[in-house]
């Protein structure tokens, strides 16, 4: 009788533990990469609408998180330490910067984009027509020259073109571009010089009416692209960079006003 017992008592236990094991087995499934990107305040739109998702339909097992903001802020990030995989800046400065400075793969670094600075004014009209009277605007508007791209584009053309001085002393500084295209759309500036895909996103608030003019700056516009030397996704980092410069995605940047790099 005992040994009956014992034998009942055994095939439980062997069920209960089978039963418990059963449970182990279901394991969750695995995460895909984290790929970061670091972009300048400009690109957003165009990255999280349309590029971003497009990539990640093509690479489910890939999730892209953005960083946007004024390039110079983003350099200095990235050089406290911001884990980025990729970097696309609104300037060639912030670039070789970091790529000086040993932060970017220098074989991977590339002119991708190329942009125009323009002059806004509000929708609802304003008497500045043009770079050569800039200084006139009562409440004018650039990105801060110490660290936003458009900003340094914006005080090199109205250097050039004698306006500076007559507007250092009222002049609002964005901490970026956007903050800069904001203050027009919404009144609290009346002239802001931004670019020219800034200016295409709030047609309906703002007007572009004038580009700088030929001469005022030194070079064009160019964003280029890299990826970072510690990149901690460098393979996807990679095709990622590698997929945007593809004719598919350049469609979709002239879409939102860019031109390919030359």
């Amino acid at each position: 009788m005992k040994k009956l017992l014992c034998l009942v008592w055994s095939l439980m236990l062997v069920i209960m533990v089978a039963g418990c094991g059963g449970d182990k087995q279901t394991a969750a499934p695995q995460s895909g990469k984290t790929l970061r990107l670091a972009a300048a305040a400009s690109m957003e739109k165009v990255f999280t609408q349309k590029l971003i998702p497009l990539y990640q339909q093509k690479h489910p097992e890939i999730k892209i998180e953005g960083v946007y903001d004024a390039s110079g802020k983003l350099q200095a990030q990235i050089e406290s330490g911001l884990a980025a995989d990729v970097f696309v800046s609104a300037a060639n400065k912030q670039m070789n910067a970091l790529s000086e400075k040993g932060y970017m793969d220098k074989s991977t670094v590339k002119p991708l984009l190329e942009n125009k600075l323009v002059l806004i004014v509000p929708k609802s009209g304003s008497a500045i027509k043009g770079f050569g009277d800039f200084s006139k605007a009562k409440h004018p508007a650039i990105g801060d020259p110490a660290s936003v791209p458009a900003g340094q584009y914006a005080k090199e053309a109205l250097t050039k073109l004698g306006q500076w001085d007559g507007i250092q002393y009222k002049v609002s500084l964005g901490t970026n571009v956007t903050q800069v295209l904001n203050w027009v759309a919404e009144g609290s500036a009346d002239a802001g010089l931004v670019y020219a895909t800034d200016a295409a996103l709030l047609k309906d608030k703002v007007t572009a009416v004038a580009e700088a003019p030929a001469g005022s700056l030194k070079k064009p516009v160019i964003y280029p692209i890299g990826v970072l030397a510690k990149a901690p996704q460098a393979e996807a980092a990679k095709d990622f960079a590698a997929f945007l410069q593809t004719e598919e995605a350049m469609k979709i940047f002239a879409a939102y006003g860019f031109a390919q790099a030359k």
